[in-house]
């Protein structure tokens, strides 16, 4: 055993070596282990005599005095795997790697609205620095999913068929399915220039450069820019930038749904996020599991989708549309897949309708919102089966319609299909400077259901086409077609 005047002593000098430290630490600052910067493979930089957390920020500064800002992404052995956040031009082996104290906080308060910044948080927009210091995590705070206030409210996004037939509740996180050039960017524009939102956050990430301006001037506008904030993050970004981007949104969209408000969360691209995360995780050696993608990029779609939502108290929500590119029109891509089994539903556009004329080329058939029971009444439900049935009915026998095939009177409800059909499309397109509200949408459809029903029981014209006379009320006829 040790004496008691040992271990008083041993004690006494313990507590002093730390008062030494302590106040050298506040005079020169807490001591630094650099590394040096040992090899580089495509955007992957690997430093060596220096420990830093995963998701610590490092700076490699040359000779030369050029600075590199990186962020650690994985480590092996001895070994740390960094990955930058901006250009990597000059930098030459045995460049000093400085660990910093950055933290990835995201910058957050009122001062952000009508704001563009980039994945950094730094502004874009020439408007001057953001001055506020509150500061929100990049990773965002986990919540306990019993604590969730539960989705009974529907939202009114402005379109006329998401409203009325695939309905939507707030704090609902939903998939926009499309290949590219299909409508997918003018729909979002249509959803943020109208859905019933105290704030818009818009992610814009992985997509072109040139379609930032477009969306900030052409399809927000000085009235729905006030009350949004777009982070950027387009596809020349660092795939690390673009994964930051993607998280500061939600992060943003977090802060104000803290605050009370009903957030509109849309991220354009949810596959371009994933598509970073393979990057980087195949830069840094992980293996490839489906179709080029590492199990990480799975592990980290739901850790980003999970975020939104209903918060903890009455009040906040985020509703969320994240934009999914399914490449050559594959449904079943990968990413596609894996969004639909973690999404609360999924909106998918048409490349066939797109190509025929149609705005919005909502695929009705394709289309489902999970939560529509829920916020939706019995009768409500009943009406759109009823569209549902007849416009799947007439899909079902297009080719034997088309080619003649089909002989008028053998089938009853295939015949009043084909009568319905001209209505049926007439209620699913919408100008895209239009906007139908939510009451609005429900009261033309069950118009459109009485009209139809009105129609079931008239004898068909030998044209075989609905008439005139059955076309419901109040139902804008004078669509543009234009995508």
């Amino acid at each position: 055993m040790t004496h008691p005047i040992i271990e008083k002593a041993q004690q006494s000098w313990v507590s002093a070596l730390q008062r030494t430290s302590q106040s050298c630490d506040n005079v020169c600052g807490k001591s630094r282990v650099e590394g040096i910067l040992t090899r580089m493979v495509g955007l992957t930089l690997e430093a060596a005599g220096c420990q830093a957390p995963i998701g610590a920020r490092c700076d490699v500064v040359t000779p030369g005095g050029q600075t590199v800002e990186t962020e650690v992404v994985g480590f092996a052995g001895e070994k740390l795997y960094l990955m930058p956040t901006s250009d990597i031009r000059g930098l030459v082996p045995n460049s000093r790697v400085i660990p910093t104290s950055h933290s990835s906080g995201v910058k957050v308060g009122p001062e952000l609205l009508g704001r563009v910044v980039d994945g950094r948080g730094r502004p874009l927009d020439g408007k001057g620095p953001i001055k506020s210091r509150l500061l929100m995590p990049l990773e965002g705070r986990e919540i306990n999913p019993l604590s969730r206030t539960p989705i009974r409210q529907p939202l009114d996004v402005g379109v006329r068929a998401i409203n009325a037939l695939t309905s939507i509740g707030r704090g609902q996180r939903m998939g926009l399915f499309a290949g590219s050039g299909v409508g997918k960017s003018v729909l979002l524009g249509m959803m943020t220039k109208y859905t019933a939102a105290d704030v818009v956050v818009v992610g814009l990430i992985g997509e072109r450069g040139r379609e930032v301006r477009e969306f900030v001037q052409e399809i927000l506008g000085p009235e729905g820019l006030k009350k949004s904030v777009v982070v950027a993050a387009p596809a020349d970004s660092s795939p690390l930038m673009r994964i930051h981007g993607a998280m500061q949104a939600t992060s943003i969209a977090e802060y104000y749904r803290d605050q009370g408000k009903n957030v509109l969360l849309l991220m354009d691209s949810l596959t371009r996020f994933a598509q970073a995360q393979r990057e980087i995780s195949l830069a840094i050696g992980e293996p490839p599991a489906t179709k080029g993608y590492p199990p990480s990029v799975f592990a980290r779609l739901p850790q980003l989708v999970e975020r939104a939502g209903n918060g903890e108290t009455e009040g906040g929500s985020i509703t969320a549309f994240y934009t999914v590119l399914v490449e050559g029109d594959d449904q079943n891509d990968p990413i596609a897949d894996s969004a639909r089994a973690i999404l609360d539903g999924h909106i998918v556009l048409s490349r066939a309708l797109a190509e025929s004329g149609q705005y919005p080329a909502i695929d009705i058939e394709a289309s489902i919102s999970r939560l529509a029971p829920q916020i939706m009444s019995a009768e409500q439900q009943q009406q759109v089966q009823y569209f549902r049935q007849h416009y799947s009915l007439y899909q079902q026998n297009r080719d034997l319609i088309n080619v003649g095939a089909y002989q008028p009177g053998s089938d009853p409800q295939i015949d009043l299909a084909i009568r319905l059909q001209p209505l049926l499309m007439k209620f699913l397109a919408q100008d895209m400077n239009q906007a139908v509200s939510l009451s609005q949408s429900y009261n033309e459809l069950q118009q459109l259901i009485e009209a139809a029903q009105q129609s079931a029981q008239t004898p068909p014209q030998q044209s075989g086409q609905v008439a005139p006379q059955a076309a419901a009320p109040g139902i804008n006829t004078n669509a543009s077609h234009n995508v």
